[in-house]
Parts: structure tokens; sequence; C-alpha cells
């Protein structure tokens, strides 16, 4: 597949933008010299104990288990081609392309450390699927977290052997042989211990932590955007973002999202006005008061979970391994622990920012509490409902998310006959916490529109605006894509419209260029 970049694997960590470069991008995947050596040398190591009469797990052992049977020779190849037939149990909806070439990505990094003992050859045919943009199909369920995401890299280990099924690069599903040999690719025979390397590990988790906080590192600073136009929109005061006042609790989440919605508010004659006008408010909601305090400890959460990530992205993870100075080891780095927790993490962050960003959105709706603005944004109450509707469709995802923000890694349920006795979720935590970054983009959108027709009601448009410049910039980029006030349209393709803008950084966009800074 074309891509305009490429990403070199090396024996050292990868980068969050290069994990998003290669698994939503395209980006090719070269492997380095040195990687290629590394592999050589600790191939040899599994060859030289392949040789001896001793047992070696997953080099002349069963797996699991099963490691109490050892394996003749003749019969290791089909020990690997079974390991990988069995295991690619998955089942269910099938997974986003995004995440298993995330997953790929993250398995193939692992095996260019050289401490999985494969050859080399082995990890360029798997580069070689990634290039091609070939995508094994695997469903949702199947890995529990432990002894790596078993089910889903066993899924792109078989296609590896040429079995299975998979997509093209234009999504066509097609048998796995067919791709291959489409593409120019000869299936892989696997040899000792390369099966076990192909699908220990928690790359899949990995792949959709990495993803995700890519993408609420833009969601948060569209969460301090939007909170600032709700602010302005239902005539609220600046004076509580006031950098000394955040200095009395110095969480440094909290001071960032403060400054960044007093950037957006700044030049606001909206805003002004309330100070000279006879402004006899004391204090705002907390939905827009305490904006910087929740949306800056989803900011440090968000923080911990990128020093996870990179710690993850850093590791070289198999069982066994072979260690720098030749050991063949045992060992339990596969377990998800320290990505599941995180992944549950952010999902509780998510659901609370998103619950902070439909009670805003609700106040503008409130006749009571809108002050000033017409029933529900209507254009005529009454006859028109205007954004009634919309509010609720933002209430059913928060209460979505506040369920998918039930943790998925305080479950385990043993497996492998007790052989794997604790596991830690982290697969199904990874998948919750992608439909609650999904919920979340769609929150923001609502109330992003909601808001802005709000301002519009007040000052006429944006011809008229008398928002801050920053402000101003979003309405009309929102404006581009849907219209004004007006009576009742059909509002679904508005809401998706502005969730575009939300999910490809438009929005934020629109601001930055004002700013001259990016609101991240």
């Amino acid at each position: 597949m074309s891509a305009e970049t490429s990403v070199t694997l090396g024996t050292g960590p990868l980068t969050e933008a290069e994990l998003v470069a290669v698994a939503r991008h395209g980006a090719a995947v070269v492997l380095s010299a040195e990687s290629a050596a590394a592999m050589q040398s600790s191939r040899s190591v599994i060859e030289e104990l392949a040789a001896d009469d001793k047992p070696h797990y997953g080099v002349s052992t069963g797996f699991g288990a099963l490691a109490v049977k050892q394996i003749i020779p003749e019969q290791r190849r089909q020990l690997q081609r079974s390991l990988i037939r069995s295991h690619a149990a998955s089942s269910g909806a099938e997974v986003d392309r995004e995440v298993i070439r995330a997953l790929m990505l993250n398995r193939l990094s692992t095996l260019a450390t050289g401490r999985t003992g494969v050859r080399p050859v082995v990890a360029h045919a798997y580069a070689g699927l990634l290039n091609a943009g070939i995508t094994p199909v695997v469903g949702e369920y199947g890995s529990l977290g432990c002894s790596g995401d078993l089910a889903p890299l066993s899924h792109c280990a078989l296609a590896l052997m040429g079995e299975g099924s998979v997509r093209t690069a234009d999504g066509e599903l097609t048998p796995a042989a067919q791709a291959l040999a489409a593409a120019g690719l000869e299936p892989v025979e696997l040899q000792e211990k390369e099966g076990l390397a192909l699908i220990n590990g928690t790359d899949g988790m990995l792949g959709m932590l990495t993803l995700a906080i890519a993408d609420l590192r833009r969601l948060l600073g569209t969460a301090d955007l939007a909170a600032a136009m709700s602010v302005e929109g239902l005539l609220g005061s600046d004076a509580v973002f006031a950098a000394d006042l955040q200095a009395l609790r110095p969480q440094p989440g909290q001071a960032e999202s403060a400054a960044n919605i007093r950037a957006v508010l700044a030049g606001s004659v909206l805003i002004e006005e309330q100070k000279t006008g006879g402004f006899t408010r004391v204090q705002d909601a907390y939905s827009l008061r305490c904006a910087p305090q929740v949306h800056g400890a989803a900011r440090s959460t968000l923080l911990h979970a990128e020093t996870v990530a990179q710690c993850e992205r850093a590791s070289a993870i198999d069982n066994p391994v072979v260690t720098p100075d030749g050991r063949l080891e045992s060992n339990g780095n596969f377990h998800g622990a320290p990505v599941g927790y995180v992944l549950d993490f952010l999902a509780i962050a998510v659901a609370d920012v998103a619950s902070m960003s439909e009670r805003r959105t609700d106040r503008f709706l409130d006749r009571s509490r809108s002050h000033g603005l017409n029933a529900f944004l209507a254009f005529d109450p009454g006859v028109d409902s205007g954004h009634m509707i919309a509010q609720y469709t933002q209430a059913g995802i928060v209460s979505e998310l506040k369920r998918l923000a039930v943790p998925a890694s305080v479950d385990s349920i043993p497996s492998s006959a007790m052989q794997e006795d604790h596991v830690s979720m982290g697969w199904a935590a990874g998948l919750k916490l992608r439909r609650a970054v999904d919920g979340l983009t769609r929150v923001l959108a609502i109330e992003l529109l909601t808001s802005a027709r709000a301002l519009d009601m007040r000052d006429g448009g944006v011809a008229t605006s008398r928002s801050a410049p920053a402000v101003t910039a979003v309405r009309s980029a929102l404006r581009a894509m849907v219209a004004g006030p007006g009576p009742d349209r059909y509002l679904a393709p508005e809401i998706e419209a502005a969730r575009v803008l939300v999910a490809d950084g438009s929005l934020l966009a629109a601001a930055d260029s004002v700013l001259g800074r990016p609101l991240l």
C-alpha cells in the first residue's frame, strides 16, 4: 500500500507517532540492519537448544498446561502450526483495521528487538503483510489479556502462514493465501519457538491504548474549547479561571485547562459586558466554574497513561525470552495488568468529562437557566423543538459511558487448566475505551453545536459576532458545514457534521489559528 512516510524498526522503542502513522495512516515499515543482526543472534541460541536432548519450553515442549510434554524434532514444525491454528479462535464482531495494524506493528517491534528468537525472515514476512495492507480478520472476543493477546495475535500469525481470512488494502474480504499471492508474498513455515513468539504479547491492548491517547489529547483540548464557548454562551464569568486562583491548587493538568479556557475567552465582548452591565450572579454552576478541575484531572490521568504506554512500547515481551547474554528464560511479562489498569482509568476520566459537557449543554436548553435564550434554543418554541432531542442523545451516550467506566481489569477468570489462573482482561478494557472515546467525541460535538447556536441567537450570527476571536473562528468553521438558527431541520446530519469536525481536529485548528498555539 502506498504511504508517504515509513517507520524504521530497530531494537529500540516505538513512538506514539510511529504507531499512529502505521496503524491509522498506512505508513510503510522497514526493519533495520541492527534488528536483523539481533534477531539472527538470538535465533542461534534457539537452534542450539533445539539440537540438544533437554526439554526447553516453547522450543521442544507443548504450551501452557501442556508444557510437560516433550516434542520430538520431527513434530516441532507441526507443533507451531497447531499452536497457531488452535489459538486463532476469536469470535464476534470484526475488530477495526487500525487496531489490528497497531497490534501487528507492536508485535513486529518486539520481534525486531532480537529477544524472541525468531528468524529475520519471519519478521520481514510480517512487515510484508503490513506494507501490503493485508489485515487479518479478528473477532472482538478471544483475548483474556494474559499470555498475550493470544487469539488476536494468532489470527495474524495464521495469515502469515497463508491461512485464515484477511482484508486487502481496499477492504475486500479474501482468503489469506490468495491475498499473499496477489501481493507477491510467500507463506512462512514456522520453526521452533516462532509460533509462540508471534502470539505472546500485550500488543493489541497496547495498540488500543496508544491510539486512544492520541485521540484523547485532541479531545481534552476540544473539551476546554467547548467549556469556554459554553461559558460565553451562558454569559458566565471568566474570573474563576485566573492563573493565581489555579495556583492555589497546583495540579498541572488543571492549570493547563484553565489557561486554555482563558485564552479562548480572551477578547470576548459578551464576557466583558457582564462585568460592566450590572452583573449580579455571584457564582456560575459547577459545570462551568469547575471545568479546569475536571478536565485537568483527566489530563493528569492521560499523562499517567502516556508514561505506561511509553514503557510498554519499549518492552520486549515474550515467554520464554532470549536474554542479551544468551539464556532462554520463562517470565511473566506478558501479563496485561499495567495496560489494563490505565485503559480502565482513562474510561473513567472520559465518562466524567462527557458528563460535565452534557450538563453544560442542558443549561442552554432550560429557559430558567439560560439567561434570556429561547426554550430549547427553538426558533419558535412550541412550534419548534430546537436542540431538545440533541441533549437526549448526549444523555444516552453519557449513560452508556458510565457503564463503560466499570473497570474490566478487576475481573479475572481462570483458564488453561488453572495454569493461567489470573488474567488482566486488558483487551476488553481496550475495546470499551475505544467505544468511550467515540462517545466523548459525539458529546462534545453536540455541546459545540449547541453553544454556537446559542451565541448566534445572542448576537445575530458570525457576521455580527461579539464572541472572543477564537470562538468566532470556531463558529465560522461550524457554520461552513451547518446552517445557523432557523425553523427545525433534520438534525442528525448536523450532529454528524459537527462530530467529524471534532474528530478530525478542524475546530481545534480554527481556534489555534487565532491563538497562535495549540489547545492540547
